[in-house]
């Protein structure tokens, strides 16, 4: 029997169990994911990560997902991240630079006089349009309104890639989309190779959406940061949407802002909400 240290941390309703790599054996992460995550037998949560040395950046981040898969990256995941390597001293700067699987990431911590992190914008770099980057079986330059037909029905979606494949569907009225049948169903379309992120977006104004996601590899969650990335991004493309959006999700807010060439920037918080020790049965 062993134990493993923990901490929770969760950010716009998402929540994550972060583990210090330096502090647990060498395991598999995928099984160890499908136990933690579990929210009966296991601690709760929407994925896992795992700090790690990095050569290339000041830490390294993995990120697995509920279901034992391993994930590019998670927008809510790297602020909870951030969050927890500046609380535990583990990079002592506010500018911090972390290496995921889809590249690295620049990170702005922002504390109030007693040095509480108060807000974190996570540069997310450009956004893949491609249609075999993001990947989609439509190899086009840019996945704008097609159309994919589910159980007869056709939904008018757009993609894009921003670390992770996303897929965006603007609706009326986000209440009455079956999100949990419909996202399943679209993530798991074949012409997804890689599988997709679903996100059903009601837009309020141009600076203000709603946005419902369906996340690869977890299922309905209440926020998704590169979710509400995509949508903001396929929005403004479409003239739908301004640079600056504030996105409701379900878990909570965050600001979406574009720079020149879509460069993203996702600013939200974070909340540390429990630590200790995860007893695990060799």
């Amino acid at each position: 029997m062993e134990t493993l240290e923990f901490n929770k941390y969760v950010a716009a309703g998402n929540d994550f169990i972060i583990f210090d790599g330096d502090k647990i054996p060498k395991m598999d992460y995928n099984k160890l994911a499908l136990e933690v995550c579990d929210r009966h037998f296991g601690l709760g949560c929407d994925g896992i990560m795992i700090c790690m040395e990095s050569q290339r950046a000041d830490i390294g981040m993995l990120y697995y997902n509920s279901d034992g898969s391993q994930g590019e990256m998670c927008g809510n995941g790297i602020r909870s991240f951030s969050k927890y390597i500046y609380d535990h001293n583990i990079v002592n700067r506010k500018n911090i630079s972390i290496e995921t699987l889809a590249g690295i990431k620049y990170i702005d911590i922002f504390t109030d006089e007693k040095d509480k992190v108060t807000g974190i914008t996570v540069d997310m770099g450009l956004p893949v349009f491609e249609g075999k980057n993001i990947p989609i079986t439509l190899h086009k330059d840019k996945i704008m309104e097609e159309t994919i037909t589910i159980d007869h029905k056709d939904y008018i979606f757009s993609a894009v890639s921003v670390g992770v494949p996303h897929v965006v569907i603007f609706v009326d009225d986000i209440d009455k989309i079956n999100i949990d049948d419909l996202g399943r169903k679209i993530e798991n379309h074949p012409i997804f190779p890689q599988k997709t992120n679903v996100n059903f977006v009601e837009i309020i104004d141009k600076r203000n959406i709603n946005i419902y996601t369906w996340e690869r590899g977890a299922g309905r969650t209440l926020g998704c940061g590169t979710g509400s990335c995509a949508a903001v991004v396929i929005g403004n493309i479409l003239r739908r949407l301004d640079k600056d959006v504030h996105v409701k999700t379900e878990g909570g807010d965050l600001k979406i802002s574009l720079g020149d060439d879509f460069q993203i920037f996702m600013t939200g918080d974070a909340t540390h909400i429990a630590n200790g020790n995860l007893i695990k049965m060799r």
